[in-house]
């Protein structure tokens, strides 16, 4: 094998590691905002994400038998849907379940394990056991091939592209908007957020379904690299948790740097050895530098 080869083939590597960053970050972003802010451990974010990508196998089936001719540009209009869709589900279930387990996360963490379990078992009755995939537009398909012996897929710089919107767009919200105002007073002083007039508990709620939301948009981009089954979201969970927890809760900048750091880590041991002791390396790397730094990569000071 020669030198080029060699290059190509790490490089190939490194891009795939930066698909898995995207999907990380994104379901990184929403458990951030969620436990950074509330404290709650939602052990159903996965299946948010499941929603998400369940909402864009339906639309590439509604649109591939009513409407073909559009089948070129479904897509991003079904990533905005399922976006609403999970924003929905999330709003509701923080209404009818999360708001009555406030400062009992171990309550939190069974509930919406229980939770999760309810909606694996939907998904199954709904779209069956076995994994679906949706009929992707055909500017998705492919790869770019900026030299020889180097392929990068056109899917993962779509992924990559959607990812840089969402964190921008979310980065935008919380430090220029209204609301990302009321968020980090909610962070910083709960009861002074409340003794100055901010409604937190409804600031919960529409926290709670954006972080649900951004999860529906991370099944989203998932479809575009892997089949989607009943127990997809939680193939992610743990790695979404391990993203925040590294990161720092409450601190994007955090879960940006985590997400890449456990995604590239993984992606280049899986070059030299199987999967899954390239997910132990991972793992022993993160609880090495937690053992020395508990508080995570970068700490959010945060008043109760």
């Amino acid at each position: 094998m020669s030198l080029t080869d060699m290059y190509n083939i790490a490089l190939m590597q490194g891009f795939a590691g930066l698909s898995l960053f995207a999907v990380l970050l994104l379901m990184g972003l929403g458990l951030a905002i969620i436990f950074g802010q509330m404290g709650v451990i939602n052990m159903a974010h996965g299946e948010f994400m499941a929603i998400g990508a369940y909402t864009i196998f339906l639309f590439s089936t509604l649109t591939q038998n009513y409407l073909p001719n559009a089948m070129q540009m479904y897509f991003p209009f079904a990533i905005c849907i399922a976006f609403i869709v999970a924003f929905i589900v999330g709003w509701f279930v923080e209404w009818a379940l999360i708001r009555h387990l406030y400062k009992r996360p171990l309550d939190t963490l069974l509930a919406t394990w229980g939770l999760s379990l309810g909606m694996q078992q939907i998904f199954r009755s709904t779209f069956g056991p076995k994994e679906v995939s949706p009929t992707l537009p055909d500017w998705l398909m492919g790869s770019w091939a900026p030299s020889e012996g180097l392929d990068i897929p056109i899917n993962g710089m779509f992924v990559l592209a959607l990812t840089a919107l969402v964190t921008g767009l979310v980065m935008l919200a919380l430090y220029k908007s209204r609301w990302g105002l009321r968020v980090r007073a909610t962070v910083s002083n709960r009861v002074m957020a409340n003794a100055i007039g901010i409604n937190t508990r409804k600031t919960d709620r529409l926290t709670f379904a954006i972080g649900c939301g951004i999860a529906g948009v991370a099944g989203a981009a998932f479809t575009t690299i892997g089949s989607t089954g009943p127990t997809s979201g939680s193939l992610y969970i743990v790695d979404a948790f391990l993203v925040v927890t590294f990161g720092g809760a409450a601190s994007l900048l955090g879960t940006v740097a985590s997400a890449f750091g456990i995604a590239q880590t993984q992606s280049i041991a899986e070059f030299f050895m199987t999967g899954s002791m390239a997910k132990v390396l991972t793992l022993m790397m993160i609880i090495s530098i937690l053992m020395i730094r508990p508080q995570g990569l970068f700490a959010s000071k945060v008043r109760r």
